[in-house]
């Protein structure tokens, strides 16, 4: 295979690791913190988690290492959907891992949870390793979606790390992955099987993060690689002058992606899902708020913009909420057969409008043709709406068209919309990993086999200070069941980490929302351009605006 020039350069780059992780391993000891609880809910995470919870955070930091001289064999698993930075975090376990002992294994197991259960794992060595490292992806090994939340489960990930000889588990993955890998810990601990489990967090939405998490790995390399096509894109439609551009980008269930996109690229419009919720605002609000900045641009001559749209959007609008959860329950059961054998889309229109409250037919039936079917097209396993498969972006212009054509008619505007659609998505996911997230990613695998060497269970690698240089990084652990509360999940209580949601009162929103009104009319685009590798620090070692606002 013939590899790319870049690809080859990145092979050789050395990830930068927090000063006290430089020290070597055997100067390496441990500050222990205070103990901790969860964020919501205490005595029933404590009553889930007698063995793993409350336990204390601790930091590295440079001094004798005390922990076990013993053999280590660690198992490794990507789970959910693709980061970058991911191969680096298994780097990095796999560098800390033989530099405290030559004869210390490292097995991977293929495909996500589901290769623990199945047994099915390669076992790494310094040529399969480095082929991967600085890479985008998670073809190291794969990846997968199976929960691991089964006692049954949990008996056979316990009987296959017996078989190997495993002392601890590695669970590269979200938000439910990291809640699974904190069931497991605590199964591990109630058991006495010795096997460890330390999570690593990932996901390219954000929204696994908080006082202690700064951030998720492979947000900085998605976000900027979008930053960079709607840079461009700013760009063409400032030349063209011609069309208005909806961009759709990923964060279903918060709109951090689409917030940081916006403050590195200034476009017309960004709709926060968030902010949408808080206001309770309707499709038509945000249809009329959209097209006061189309009418207002054109009374400047400028028949062109970009809007930013995040792809969960329609969930926080709280009449769509209503619309949704009637759909659901209009086609649960049998009923959804019923529907799906009418002819023709007037019959089962009519069907629609016999079952909706007439609130929600009345949102429904200003939605757009093509949007009211997509409602209805194939359920999730639980027989609900797909709301992923909506195209808000198609969504919010066709409803902007029609709101200006209203105007039009009323002489209130002049302009033409010509509106063009992108959805930017599995774009990010498998990028290069920028020099951030390369380094990032690498701490933190290298943290995880320093939080196994002390015995830690139950653990997330923790990386912080993280908008300083990297020699100022500080590394640690914090036990999973602090992010822990209890949510109603498919009718139970279940224990689960909270996600981070876009705070309204934080400093990245305030920035964006008090320049807003000007973008919005203004012509104020930044064209970030391609993630840089190579050169001075100030323009490859960047970090997100979300993090420099946050930290600042």
């Amino acid at each position: 295979m013939k590899l790319s020039s870049l690809q080859l350069a990145r092979y050789q780059y050395q990830p930068k690791l927090p000063g006290m992780l430089r020290n070597g391993i055997s100067e390496i000891c441990v500050k222990v913190g205070e103990p901790t609880q969860s964020v919501a809910d205490q005595e029933k995470i404590q009553a889930l988690f007698p063995n793993t919870y409350g336990k204390n955070e601790i930091t590295f930091q440079k001094g004798a290492n005390t922990s076990e001289a013993k053999k280590q064999v660690v198992g490794v698993i990507l789970s959910g959907g693709q980061a970058p930075g991911g191969h680096n975090v298994i780097c990095g376990l796999y560098d800390a891992l033989k530099a405290t002992n030559k004869e210390n294994i490292l097995y991977g197991f293929k495909g996500g949870p589901s290769g623990l259960l199945e047994d099915s794992y390669v076992i790494f060595d310094d040529a399969y390793i480095n082929s991967y490292r600085n890479t985008g992806g998670f073809d190291i090994i794969g990846s997968g979606r199976t929960k691991l939340e089964t006692e049954e489960q949990f008996a056979v990930v316990a009987e296959v790390c017996k078989k190997h000889g495993i002392t601890a588990i590695v669970i590269i993955g979200g938000d439910d992955s990291n809640t699974n890998a904190a069931v497991l810990a605590e199964y591990f601990a109630a058991h006495n099987t010795g096997v460890q489990v330390i999570g690593c967090p990932k996901t390219i939405d954000g929204d696994l993060k908080n006082e202690d998490i700064e951030c998720s790995f492979g947000f900085d390399t998605a976000t900027k690689t979008y930053a960079e096509i709607v840079g461009n894109i700013e760009r063409d439609a400032n030349s063209a002058k011609k069309y208005w551009h909806f961009v759709k980008v990923m964060g279903r269930s918060a709109s951090h992606v689409a917030l940081e996109t916006a403050l590195q690229t200034q476009p017309n419009i960004c709709l926060i899902g968030e902010e949408v919720a808080a206001k309770k605002m309707s499709l038509a609000q945000i249809t009329d708020y959209i097209a006061d900045s189309v009418a207002a641009r054109a009374a400047k001559g400028w028949n062109f913009g970009v809007a930013i749209i995040p792809e969960g959007i329609v969930e926080f609008v709280p009449e769509f909420s209503v619309l949704i959860a009637e759909i659901n329950e209009l086609l649960a059961g049998n009923k959804a057969d019923a529907f799906n054998a009418l002819p023709t889309w007037e019959d089962k229109y009519a069907f629609i409008k016999a079952g909706l409250t007439e609130a929600s037919m009345a949102v429904f039936e200003i939605l757009p043709q093509a949007i009211q079917q997509q409602l209805f097209l194939e359920r999730d396993p639980h027989g609900n709406v797909q709301v992923s498969l909506i195209e808000s972006e198609k969504l919010f212009s066709a409803m902007v068209k029609e709101n200006l054509a209203a105007r039009k008619k009323a002489g209130t505007y002049n302009g033409k919309f010509s509106p063009l659609h992108h959805f930017l998505g599995y774009e990010g996911r498998c990028a290069f990993p920028s020099n951030f997230d390369a380094d990032y990613c690498y701490s933190l695998g290298y943290n995880a086999f320093m939080l196994i060497q002390y015995g830690f269970n139950g653990y997330l690698s923790k990386v912080s200070n993280l908008s300083k240089p990297a020699e100022e990084w500080v590394a640690g652990g914090m036990p999973i069941t602090k992010m822990m509360n209890i949510e109603r999940r498919h009718g139970h209580d279940k224990p689960v980490i909270r996600k981070a949601l876009v705070e309204l009162d934080g400093k990245p929103f305030k920035f964006f929302e008090s320049k807003r009104e000007e973008w919005a009319v203004e012509t104020c685009y930044v064209y970030p351009g391609a993630i840089q590798y190579f050169g001075p620090a100030e323009v490859c070692d960047l970090t997100t605006r979300t993090l420099a606002l946050e930290k600042a």
